[in-house]
């Protein structure tokens, strides 16, 4: 397999959240080219994941299917491929195939790969899959961790704040109510509320991520709504507690999503970090002890230049590989 060439070409297929299937049958096309047993698994219709195992698998690589907005194609240099997902996670992904392409060459069987929809909204494909573990011991996420092994993950709430109003014209805003007025007062004392930070996580942090409501300049608006995300260090209901508290009868909160933060385990010989995002992890308990790694830097994935450099993309096929060896080992020591 050409890594750069399969990267660049999960790069091409669009596959935004929600639209998956395209993405997730190449994927599936692929896998039983090398021998795997493949199964599609709707998590939502039309979404499927995408499960291969090769015998019966003690250690399964995962990521993700899914990017943000916008589809941006793929382009490359002499030392990075460029595009939407090149870093998060299509070239993750791409490296993962190859590091079970090189193991089952040295005749190493028992392991999995699991490809899930949905981690970058609300983590459909990771709850799916949950419900149909195949026995693995061990489970090696790949998230962009430039190559060194997260000891801990920052967890998420997303909250949906809206407010109600009555329309009126403009020119009598005294016949009206606004709702803009209400969620931008709502979103003041929000931000005014003190976050709790841990030592090893590091600081809560918030993003006021998209604002919505009106009709027209000259209406009083009768609606407006705010995506709030926090990055959570700790379980999320203190916090949520707090945000009703302060928005009051402002507006009315609901929680969309929470992912709890999660420590993870180090291994020899590996480069550690702690990362602010969130991952499939907490939603994939029934896969085994988990790890996360992967290729590529998060401070540019989301973004117009994402990218991956080559280099790491090879780096992280050599380190899939010792991974799995590694657990694999442990495991026969153990027995």
């Amino acid at each position: 397999m050409d890594l750069f060439a399969f990267t660049r070409q999960l790069i091409d297929i669009e596959s935004i959240s929600g639209n998956e299937k395209r993405i997730a049958g190449f994927t599936a096309d692929r896998l039983r080219t090398m021998g795997a047993e493949v199964s599609l698994e709707e998590a939502e219709p039309e979404r499927p994941n995408v499960v291969a195992v090769w015998g019966n698998p003690e250690v399964v690589l995962s990521t993700h299917l899914d990017t943000v907005p916008p589809f941006i194609s793929s382009s490359e240099d002499t030392e990075c491929i460029y595009g939407r997902g090149a870093c998060d996670a299509k070239g993750i992904l791409a490296a993962q195939v190859e590091a079970v392409s090189r193991l089952l060459a040295e005749g190493i069987g028992d392991i999995g790969l699991l490809f899930v929809v949905g981690e970058e909204r609300n983590n459909a494909g990771a709850l799916a899959a949950n419900r149909s573990p195949r026995g693995s011991r061990y489970l090696i996420n790949g998230e962009p961790t430039e190559n060194r092994l997260a000891v801990g993950t920052k967890g998420v709430l997303r909250l949906e704040i809206e407010a109600s109003g009555r329309m009126a014209h403009s020119a009598y805003p005294e016949l009206g109510e606004s709702a803009i007025d209400k969620l931008i007062e709502a979103l003041y004392r929000l931000r005014g509320i003190t976050l709790p930070s841990d030592e090893t996580l590091g600081p809560t942090t918030v993003n006021i991520g998209t604002l919505r409501g009106g009709r027209a300049p000259n209406v009083i608006p009768d609606s407006a709504m705010a995506e709030v995300m926090y990055r959570i260090v700790k379980g999320a209901g203190k916090l949520l507690e707090d945000v009703q508290r302060v928005v009051g009868d402002l507006a009315v909160v609901r929680k969309v999503l929470e992912i709890l933060p999660v420590r993870l385990g180090a291994m020899t010989g590996l480069e550690t970090t702690v990362v602010s995002f969130a991952t499939d992890i907490p939603s994939l308990t029934n896969w085994g002890e988990p790890y996360l790694l992967g290729p590529g830097s998060i401070h540019v994935a989301h973004t117009e230049k994402e990218r991956i450099a080559k280099a790491e993309l090879m780096q992280a096929v050599e380190i899939y590989v010792n991974m799995v060896k590694t657990l694999k080992g442990r495991r026969s020591a153990q027995g």
